[in-house]
């Protein structure tokens, strides 16, 4: 409210100046009251409408585009090579210098090169070190197309506030002076300016009604102006030479999308530089013809002018004249003296090197979404199980520019237990078609549906070597069924059924409760090479509701037709009352080569009852087709409100069963652990039962304690030693025997037998060693052990504060 008074007030001083500069010059002047006769007086009212009004206005400011500043990122934490420079960087950036100031001075057309421009901390760096080659443990990073996808996905494009500059800073605004003149009054007649613009306004309002027509073909034949700055954007592209790592061909990488391209590609329309962690290079070619004639040789001083003359660089291979002529001793020694002076070797990179833990390797993208917008397209990208759907990718494509009118839908999965790998959603025609991978329980391969409610116009498609009945595909509609084969024993290759309406009308029809009535069943085989050709059926059609089979066979090479047969399944009586099992009009033939047998009704009555038998098989077969469209749908439902994701047996962080199962082995050691503690003996505890319980020890108490373990251990090391002797005698003495044995009966004794004795000494002689090593180091280990079991008694913190006096 004060600053619309403060205005009202200013205008009316200006008038008051206006009317005393006319009274100067003679000028009749009326009062401020009749030159506002014919106005209104802005009231309180008003104005508080006039400031509803004013607030009411929204005011839209242009979105800033997202750049990296140093307000954005924390330069403190950064490491010192980040914020300051060496002396061998400083050397480097003069050299550039000296470089770029020749190169604008011989190359004035050219833009200027892109060297050092500035880092996080506003200080400038080469451009070639800024690239640190990291060795990442990670295969997938191995080869150029999965490392250039993971760069795409693991990065997000933010373009530069100049499509034509790389690095252009932005001028900042001077503050409004406080203080200012004011530009004179506009003593224009607002009434003719509102009756313009509503002139203007209807103008526009015809031209718009003439344009909407035209603009609809416009946008549907992109005939957009010619980009006006077409061939002045700068890029930054990655560029592959052959060579190395069998590359045939140089080629592009587009960071941005992962894709390649050949350097014959009419999207590079010129290269101004190149550089890697070694040397940098200015492209002193002409790109008349784009890139289509460029010559990739950075050894060609002449194509290719490089900034750092170091050993590293790719020279340029010479031809045998050349060669002999560099032979000369004085050529070479000068040569070396000049590649000495000149030579100058790139500083290390200043930045960290890489690190990428294997959780930001799987999540990929920041914060694991992405979405990157397109002309009338929208990709959005997540990493593996941030969704419980195991969605990973979805592509949804728009009919206007504005993306306001979806036309179709693409989504990608990963992980999912029912092996859905693709979904496909028209929104035009509202076609579903969905991809699974090899592993489907009912082993789907492709599934296209506008609706999961049975008997609609569906198409499922199968793995047959996953299929025991060979079925490759189906499709149905509310009255056909139409089945394709591969692979089967008896050579089926086709069935097609035709249903009628139903008998009974139910609330929830089903195939199974209420099946749908067959009327026509078509079938298709392969040809059976261990049959003639002529016997060989290659279809057969059951009209059901009409009675009627009809054959037609496979024709053979030196024949243009096949042979046909139709048989008639009524039911008649004779004049006698007895049915009429077959007579020969039930039976009608078209042969090329007629037989004879096959005119007999005994043949004709034979295959018509197989045929009988086969009929109901094939509709047997339809019927169950019906039950098992049924349960993929139920199941396809069940799958999809689910949607369960397979996580691998390794992956220990979202593996639960892996998971307990790992913290039921850490708890099971661990219970062991305390066992095994709980197990180990108290040397003190057989002495200590002896006392009463709870009753405090006194200090004759603890050396009687003392004493008896000792003695009772000293006691055990005796026993012991004299077992290890007793042992070691007991063999002794055995040997001995054996050998007066053997000298008593060394005559009469067999080879086996002296085989015999010759191994019993040899284990006698093993036994008896071992127990005399035994024997000798329990003597060297016994004192040793006393006085260690000595020692832990005065440290026993039951005894200590009780054996101190006696120590």
């Amino acid at each position: 409210m004060e600053v619309l008074k403060e205005k009202v007030e200013e205008e009316e001083a200006a008038e008051r100046e206006e009317a005393a500069e006319r009274a100067e010059r003679g000028e009749k002047t009326k009062r401020p009251m009749e030159v506002r006769r014919g106005e209104t007086t802005m009231t309180q009212e008003m104005l508080r409408d006039l400031e509803r009004k004013l607030s009411e206005i929204e005011v839209s400011v242009p979105e800033k585009l997202l750049t990296f500043t140093k307000d954005t990122i924390d330069t403190s934490k950064l490491p010192l090579s980040y914020q300051s420079n060496t002396l061998k960087e400083e050397h480097l950036l003069q050299v550039a210098d000296n470089f770029s100031r020749q190169y604008s001075h011989l190359c004035p057309d050219r833009v200027p090169l892109f060297l050092h421009p500035l880092n996080e901390c506003e200080v400038p760096k080469f451009v070639s070190t800024t690239i640190r080659p990291t060795l990442m443990p990670y295969p997938e990073l191995y080869n150029w197309d999965t490392c250039a996808q993971f760069i795409s996905d693991f990065l997000s494009m933010v373009p530069l506030p100049d499509p034509l500059k790389p690095t252009v800073k932005e001028e900042e605004k001077a503050p409004p002076k406080k203080y200012a003149i004011k530009p004179p009054r506009d003593l224009t007649s607002r009434f003719e300016q509102e009756q313009e613009m509503k002139r203007q306004e209807a103008i526009k309002a015809e031209e718009e009604n003439r344009r909407k027509q035209e603009e609809a073909r416009l946008l549907e034949q992109e005939n957009a102006k010619t980009d006006p700055l077409h061939g002045l954007r700068v890029h930054s592209w990655v560029l592959v030479l052959s060579g190395k790592r069998e590359v045939p061909e140089s080629f592009f990488i587009d960071p941005f999308t992962a894709r390649s391209y050949s350097t014959q590609d009419d999207h590079f329309l010129g290269i101004e530089s190149l550089w890697n962690h070694k040397n940098y290079w200015v492209n002193m070619q002409d790109c008349w013809n784009c890139c289509k004639e460029l010559v990739f040789d950075l050894g060609d001083p002449v194509r290719w002018e490089y900034l750092l003359l170091g050993t590293d660089k790719p020279f340029l291979s010479l031809t045998e004249e050349e060669d002999e002529g560099m032979n000369d001793d004085d050529d070479v020694e000068n040569l070396g003296k000049e590649d000495e002076d000149k030579s100058f070797d790139m500083p290390p990179s200043w930045v960290e090197q890489i690190e990428i833990s294997p959780e930001a390797f799987e999540t990929r993208c920041p914060n694991g979404k992405k979405v990157i917008q397109y002309k009338r397209a929208k990709l959005e990208k997540w990493a593996p199980y941030l969704n419980n759907n195991g969605l990973v990718c979805r592509l949804t494509t728009y009919e206007d520019l504005e993306c306001t009118k979806t036309l179709e839908v693409k989504e990608w999965y990963q992980n999912r237990e029912d092996m859905l790998e693709l979904k496909h959603i028209n929104k035009i025609t509202g076609l579903n078609v969905d991809y699974f991978k090899p592993g489907h329980p009912q082993a789907l391969r492709m599934h296209s549906y506008k609706s999961m409610q049975p008997e609609m116009d569906r198409v499922m498609e199968f793995y047959e070597t996953a299929r025991v009945d060979g079925l490759i595909k189906r499709e149905e509609t509310p009255k056909t069924m139409t089945e394709y084969y591969h692979g089967r024993p008896d050579f089926l290759s086709y069935r097609h059924v035709n249903f009628g309406p139903r008998m009974k009308k139910l609330a929830l029809n089903s195939a199974e409760s209420n099946p749908r009535p067959m009327v026509k069943i078509t079938e298709r085989f392969f040809r059976n090479p261990a049959k003639p050709a002529d016997e060989d059926v290659a279809e057969r059609v059951f009209l059901i509701a009409e009675e009627r089979i009809q054959l037609r066979y496979h024709c053979r090479s030196d024949h243009i037709t096949a042979n046909k047969r139709e048989f008639l399944r009524r039911m008649e009586v004779d004049s006698k009352g007895n049915k009429i099992i077959m007579t020969p009009d039930m039976c009608i033939s078209f042969e090329v080569e007629p037989m004879e047998h096959t005119k007999k009704l005994l043949y004709q009555y034979e295959a018509m009852m197989k045929l009988k038998n086969e009929e109901k098989l094939s509709r047997h077969q339809a019927w169950e087709s019906e039950l098992e469209v049924l349960e993929i749908l139920k199941l396809r439902e069940e799958e999809e409100e689910a949607h369960t994701l397979t996580i691998s047996i390794y992956d220990t962080k979202r593996n639960e069963k892996s998971k307990e199962y790992r913290e039921a082995m850490e708890r099971v050691l661990h219970e062991e652990h305390l066992r095994q503690v709980e197990a180990q003996l108290d040397y003190l505890a057989p002495f200590l039962a002896q006392l009463p319980p709870g009753e405090k020890l006194t200090r004759w108490q603890a050396v009687r304690l003392k004493e008896e373990c000792l003695n009772d251990f000293k006691q055990r090391l005796i026993d012991k030693a004299n077992l290890i002797q007793a042992r070691f005698e007991k063999e002794t003495q055995e040997l001995q025997k054996k050998q007066q044995w053997y000298q008593e009966n060394q005559v009469t004794l067999t080879p086996e037998d002296e085989d015999l004795y010759l191994s019993y000494c040899s284990q006698a002689m093993f036994r008896i060693r071992i127990l005399e090593q035994r024997l000798s180091r329990h003597k060297e280990l016994a004192p040793l052990k006393y006085l260690a079991l000595e020692e832990k008694l005065y440290k026993d913190p039951r005894l200590v504060e009780l054996l101190k006096v006696f120590v």
